[in-house]
């Protein structure tokens, strides 16, 4: 049975790229609807993000339509009747309703079809089954619009078999209902991704690290990454100890500070004791260079943070810049146990904001006017004076810096017997 609801204000139909395809692709007997998190988002009251477009038009007649009014069009997935309109360049991702033949994970064989409701049963979840036609009216095949009131993520249909067409459905169910859910996870679904867990281990890692980073930075990350702990999903998803505590806090802290919520910071929290933990991460997820860094940077040596004086963070700040210092000194908070530490850490994390690392004012040249020649020994030479240089609190005075200067060569002639 067909369930059909308006949408009292939805500018986003009519107006801007996405109007002007669902303008273009109606009419002349074919139907253009924006269908999934769209639809949603507009019925929960949220920010509408980007809009995907079903039509009954087969992709050719897309392509034809688009090509007559100067429209770029993109064959991103034409196999699969997927195709990519530029409009005021914005991209718009048009798709022709489809009828699964075969189902076997992402390389399902289709038809294209004509049938919104055959269309809306081969999604994944209720929430996201849901089709908006240019007027506004919301058309439900699947019972998502009573699951939209309660914020309840259901599979269309049975759970087990959606999950076995797909496996990355277990991660998709536990993100969205981190998103958007309420409560404790649908029970039949969640214990279909129990039962189907064992079949993740074929997913690419590249497609897992894409969900979970999007659920840690959901609003119920936490509850979610409970659930997927207690139903033994992390361990195969990061392949070692996971810690809630610590996410958990890193939350808190995020809030504290007024921070936007951090994927890779929650990641760090949820699975980084050590710097080994950050190449395992790496390894599973299959984690940009960047991302690695992050983490393993976050890892090192943190629990060295804990109660550290005001001069010593100077020097950690100088050496990790901004960035990564403010990184690992909130790792550090998020696995300290203590219970009354708050104005120790922010006063710490705040550094920045305080101090800016000068520049090390001694140079090669100062040193091979001192005698030292260019090679090994002049690099350990300038560790030596920066290292002094630190030790001293960053002095910056022309009398001082002699000193120091002097001073590391001497002891670099005692150690060296020069």
């Amino acid at each position: 049975m067909t369930e059909r609801r308006q949408l009292t204000d939805a500018p986003w139909l009519t107006a801007g790229p996405a109007g002007r395809v669902l303008a273009l692709l109606n009419g002349n007997g074919e139907e253009a609807r924006a269908v999934g998190g769209a639809v949603r988002n507009a019925l929960m009251g949220l920010e509408v993000g980007e809009i995907d477009i079903a039509t009954t038009a087969v992709p050719e007649e897309v392509v034809r339509r688009a090509k007559a009014v100067g429209y770029k069009s993109v064959p991103t997935g034409i196999e699969h009747g997927t195709v990519t309109l530029v409009v005021e360049g914005a991209p718009v991702e048009v798709t022709t309703l489809r009828e699964d033949v075969e189902t076997f994970g992402r390389k399902a064989k289709v038809v294209f079809g004509r049938d919104w409701q055959r269309d809306a049963t081969r999604r994944d979840f209720t929430m996201n089954g849901l089709s908006a036609s240019i007027d506004g009216v919301v058309h439900d095949y699947v019972g998502g619009l009573p699951d939209v009131d309660e914020k309840r993520v259901r599979f269309i249909g049975a759970p087990d078999r959606r999950i076995a067409e797909d496996y990355l459905r277990i991660l998709r169910f536990f993100r969205i209902h981190a998103a958007y859910g309420a409560g404790a996870p649908d029970r039949e679904g969640y214990l279909a991704s129990i039962r189907g867990r064992d079949g993740m281990a074929g997913l690419s890692a590249e497609r897992i690290r894409m969900e979970l980073l999007k659920l840690l930075v959901a609003p119920g990350a936490l509850a979610a990454t409970e659930a997927m702990i207690d139903a033994g999903l992390m361990l195969r998803i990061c392949g070692g100890v996971t810690y809630l505590g610590p996410l958990g806090k890193m939350i808190g802290i995020e809030h504290q500070l007024g921070l936007a919520p951090n994927a890779i910071l929650r990641l760090g929290a949820l699975g980084i004791a050590v710097t080994e933990d950050a190449k395992r991460l790496t390894k599973r997820l299959r984690l940009t260079k960047e991302e690695n860094k992050a983490l393993d940077s976050m890892g090192h040596r943190w629990w060295r943070l804990k109660g550290m004086d005001e001069a010593r963070a100077r020097q950690r700040l100088y050496r990790l810049g901004v960035q990564r210092y403010r990184s690992r000194m909130l790792l550090a908070w998020a696995r300290d146990g203590r219970g009354d530490d708050a104005a120790e850490w922010k006063q710490l994390i705040a550094l920045p904001e305080r101090w800016t690392p000068p520049v090390f004012p001694l140079k090669a040249a100062d040193f091979m006017a001192r005698g030292i020649a260019k090679g090994p020994a002049l690099g350990h030479v300038l560790a030596l004076a920066e290292d002094a240089w630190m030790a001293n609190d960053f002095p910056m005075e022309v009398d001082v810096i002699t000193v120091i200067a002097d001073q590391t060569i001497a002891r670099f002639k005692h150690d060296h017997r020069l």
